[in-house]
């Protein structure tokens, strides 16, 4: 498998590039730029949270927790004291990070349904639904945010698979073929669960017709050409011709 670094770069970069790509092409606008860029780093990183002792679930249930026990705290902040408010969000933050994750750990395995398309999709659908009915942000933003998000997990999936063999010795590990899975015949009824879960998901999302109309509206195209090279090089270019 690819290690931590390979992950974050190879996530950063593709994210970044394509983020931008989209800014200079007018459908997001610079702060969107940013958290999409975000959004598919962090995407990359995504998958090994079913490895306990790696930097992505570490870091990534901490943050989680450090942010629910804020959501909880903003929840009681006009009925309770100070006093009280320091408790409940010690209270939050324990149960998460050391409740919920044990439990996470306990009921997964390195490479096991997380590591699947599926569980990923459902991910990615339920930031659509934060970002669209929980923080009201438009829909051609919200489905940029899940498709980055999606994206940057399959970067790390394929990674993992391009690992998987071995160029040299012209043959395949034993771990090819674990790291993206689309169905497990041993895990039948979670991923029968899955599917159904995106498949609702999917069906009551924020509406794609405009999502899909600004993704494939001929001025943006026309705007990212524009912004792709200097003036002088389409200069030369036409000149050369």
């Amino acid at each position: 498998m690819a290690n931590f670094n390979t992950h974050l770069t190879t996530a950063f970069v593709v994210s970044s590039t394509a983020s931008l790509a989209l800014y200079k092409a007018g459908m997001l606008s610079p702060m969107e730029f940013f958290l999409c860029a975000i959004t598919g780093t962090i995407g990359g990183l995504l998958p090994d949270i079913d490895l306990p002792h790696a930097v992505p679930a570490r870091v990534g249930f901490n943050v989680l927790s450090m942010l629910t026990a804020f959501g909880v705290v903003v929840m009681w902040i006009s009925y309770l004291t100070i006093a009280e408010l320091v408790a409940v969000w010690l209270i939050s933050y324990s149960m998460m990070r050391w409740g919920v994750f044990l439990l996470f750990s306990s009921l997964t395995t390195h490479r096991g349904i997380v590591h699947s398309i599926p569980y990923m999709g459902v991910l990615s659908m339920t930031l659509v639904y934060a970002s669209f009915y929980g923080l009201k942000n438009g829909a051609v933003f919200s489905w940029f945010l899940g498709l980055f998000l999606f994206f940057g997990t399959l970067i790390h999936l394929l990674l993992d698979e391009i690992y998987s063999v071995n160029v040299f010795g012209l043959r395949l590990k034993k771990s090819f073929g674990t790291a993206m899975k689309f169905f497990d015949k041993d895990q039948k009824k979670r991923y029968l669960l899955l599917y159904t879960v995106l498949a609702v998901l999917l069906m009551f999302a924020p509406s794609y017709q405009v999502f899909w109309q600004t993704l494939t509206e001929p001025m943006s195209w026309q705007l990212l050409k524009q912004n792709l090279l200097p003036n002088y090089v389409y200069h030369y270019l036409n000149f050369s011709v």
